[in-house]
């Protein structure tokens, strides 16, 4: 599964034809809010550009949903920053325009549901003021594979502040879990009509 053809409309947009790949969607570090950094160019249409890449990472690149997840929080007020992370972005998918999703399913007489989650705590400590709560909020990332193929895939800020990193793992857990259930239930009604034993969950 590829989207060059939203991709490339994409770089079109952002006007990076000519800048280097990438190899990597972002840099090391959170992306903040940077207040009193430059402004931005405003040479191309930023939340426009955001939603192409958050389409792009949710149906074939889950390996850009981090980058896209920091890009998105300043959709509305974008400094010059933010325009380089997201050109950033489209550097990395140029050189990897062709790259995608290959669903393999495996063979098994179960139907099978995994998620894999984890927490970053307090990830964003350092990168904005201290003085604002968003510092001290932590990131949710989790990836839900149905038969061994993910169809699944979330990096998102925590809503509530964890005091503590086990408190982080246990909101992801639950954030995650909002997902995985509607799954399983749906699962558990089709099962009988595919000829599977039983749901595994993990």
């Amino acid at each position: 599964l590829t989207q060059t053809g939203l991709i490339d409309r994409l770089i079109r947009a952002l006007n990076i034809g000519d800048l280097p790949e990438k190899r990597t969607p972002a840099e090391y570090g959170c992306l903040g809010k940077d207040e009193f950094g430059d402004p931005p160019q405003g040479t191309y249409s930023y939340p426009s550009c955001i939603g192409m890449a958050q389409y792009v990472q949710g149906h074939t690149r889950p390996d850009i949903t981090f980058a896209v997840s920091q890009c998105a929080r300043f959709s509305h007020s974008p400094r010059r920053s933010h325009e380089r992370a997201l050109e950033r972005i489209g550097q990395y998918l140029k050189g990897t325009r062709t790259k995608g999703l290959i669903l393999y399913p495996k063979h098994s007489t179960e139907f099978t549901i995994d998620c894999y989650v984890d927490a970053d705590f307090a990830g964003m400590w350092g990168h904005e003021d201290k003085q604002d709560p968003s510092c001290v909020k932590s990131r949710t990332g989790y990836v839900i594979f149905i038969m061994d193929c993910p169809v699944v895939w979330q990096s998102k800020l925590q809503t509530d502040i964890a005091t503590s990193t086990m408190e982080a793992e246990y909101n992801a857990c639950s954030i995650s879990m909002r997902a995985v259930l509607p799954l399983q239930d749906l699962a558990r009604e089709i099962i009988r009509g595919l000829g599977f034993d039983e749901v595994r969950l993990t």
